[in-house]
């Protein structure tokens, strides 16, 4: 750690050890899984992020750890960026559009607005387009604020390296950002909308509130039946939609958007992000492949 970094460790003797190893983990492991969930897309992969963190953490002498949080980061960040270079090369063969797992979130997380950016549908696409580091050192700097010199040691480069990527890393997304922030009310009134003619088959009300240029992708990973290339257009989306009319729509949200969740017999069909944009509907993003929803079906049905 850099010389300014703020000692954070907790004294250890040898029948606390275990005790304060456990409680530094279970500190920062909210902090810890959001960090692997931004670079990898997934969080069945942020939870084995998480296990390998810890195996690797309780084997550390905390006597030399001036900094936990950061030390923590650290390996799981490490550990991030090899399995997000093992991710690239499956994706690569991924059949369809690939979109990220969703990511049941509280409905006050839209508020937090760097946060809901941080890890929107839309956002994760975008850090799609970075490479391993330019990722990790994009989610480290502009997401979570680490200073230069912890993310230097994160991903083995020195702070200045650190800096230019961190700087071409930041241009590169907002040239690619989507813009426009709807109000919380404009966004609950058009999802309503939306569900409502999605529900009730009116072609009509569909064509009203979604964008010209709306944009659907659906991700089957090749084992349900989705597009295999985005689909454009209103006419050509509400088309689409007019499908699941039959369906049981739930509103709820994943990854700071608003969503639906489509089940069919019971069980969870499809789950659709929602991008809002001055009142209508711009972007929708179908998750279907059923590894990508077997986390949210387990969270959703202790709820219900």
């Amino acid at each position: 750690m850099s010389e300014g970094t703020r000692n954070t460790s907790v004294p250890v003797t040898r029948g606390g050890r275990m005790e304060s190893v456990t409680q530094a983990f279970v500190t920062h492991r909210s902090l810890l899984f959001t960090v692997a969930y931004e670079m990898l897309g997934s969080a069945a992969d942020a939870e084995d992020i998480l296990q390998e963190t810890w195996l690797r953490w309780v084997g550390v002498d905390l006597d030399t750890v001036r900094d936990q949080r950061a030390y923590l980061v650290r390996i799981a960040t490490r550990q991030a960026l090899s399995h997000l270079r093992t991710l690239g090369r499956r994706k690569e063969s991924y059949v369809g559009p690939w979109l990220p797992e969703p990511l049941l979130t509280a409905p006050d997380v839209a508020e937090d607005v760097e946060l809901a950016d941080s890890v929107s549908m839309a956002m994760l696409l975008v850090l799609e387009t970075l490479t391993p580091t330019e990722r990790a050192v994009f989610v480290l700097r502009e997401v979570f604020d680490l200073g230069y010199d912890e993310i230097a040691e994160a991903v083995d480069k020195s702070p200045a390296a650190v800096r230019q990527i961190a700087h071409r890393a930041r241009a590169h997304v907002a040239a690619r950002r989507p813009r426009g922030v709807a109000s919380a009310a404009e966004t609950r009134r058009t999802v309503e909308a939306f569900q409502r003619a999605v529900q009730t088959g009116d072609l009509q009300r569909l064509l009203d509130i979604l964008a010209p240029d709306v944009v659907l992708l659906t991700d089957g990973g090749g084992v349900v039946r989705a597009a295999l290339t985005p689909i454009v257009g209103a006419g050509e989306v509400a088309r689409v939609l007019g499908r699941i009319a039959a369906a049981e729509l739930r509103p709820t949200h994943v990854n700071g958007d608003p969503a639906l969740i489509v089940r069919r017999h019971g069980e969870i069909d499809t789950v659709i992000a929602l991008r809002v944009d001055d009142g209508l509907i711009t972007g929708l993003y179908a998750v279907r492949n059923p590894e990508k929803l077997s986390r949210l079906g387990r969270e959703t049905a202790l709820r219900r």
